[in-house]
């Protein structure tokens, strides 16, 4: 009878550290997609590093982080949309972009994934000039317009990806120091 509560003991332990290394490891992985997001325009990458991070904290119970750390994180969450938001538009809206180009530099965005890195750096501002070639006509302009657009969208990308290993080390620094 003995060995039985042993090993009824045993098994609960290790599939309570199973189901823990299992939320650990799932964590992670969005930790690290939402990472890749803030620069990838198909992926939600703030939104991802905010769920891998709150289901780091539910899985210890929100014991090290808590309200107050999750708090901190959402909020860097929401200036991480924010900055894309304003650095995507007021780049363009400097240079007198027009909403044709604003879609052509997300659709380029969206077709440069394929292209790997070249395709990521120059598909925003092909589609830029692209799209406002197509409003207005005029070959100067739109090259002024594509490049307008595209230093919006890298500045805006800088700053979601420096948010985004903000929000990280603020868990890091709950996680460790306590909350």
């Amino acid at each position: 009878m003995r060995a039985r509560e042993r090993r009824a003991e045993s098994t609960a332990y290790n599939d309570t550290v199973s189901a823990h290394l299992l939320y650990d490891v799932l964590a992670a992985i969005l930790v690290i997609a939402g990472l890749a997001g803030t620069v990838l325009p198909a992926l939600p990458g703030a939104a991802l590093v905010f769920a891998g991070l709150f289901l780091a904290a539910w899985a210890d119970d929100f014991t090290r982080v808590g309200v107050g750390g999750l708090a901190i994180i959402g909020a860097l969450m929401v200036a991480s949309f924010i900055a894309d938001f304003a650095g995507s538009i007021l780049g363009a809206r400097r240079v007198g972009a027009s909403p044709l180009a604003l879609a052509g530099a997300t659709v380029g965005a969206l077709v440069g994934i394929f292209f790997g890195i070249p395709g990521l750096i120059f598909g925003p501002f092909a589609g830029a000039v692209a799209g406002e070639l197509l409003a207005r006509g005029s070959v100067l302009r739109a090259g002024k317009v594509g490049l307008g657009t595209w230093l919006g969208l890298l500045l805006a990308a800088v700053a979601k990806l420096v948010l985004a290993f903000l929000m990280v080390a603020t868990f890091a620094a709950f996680y460790l120091f306590g909350g």
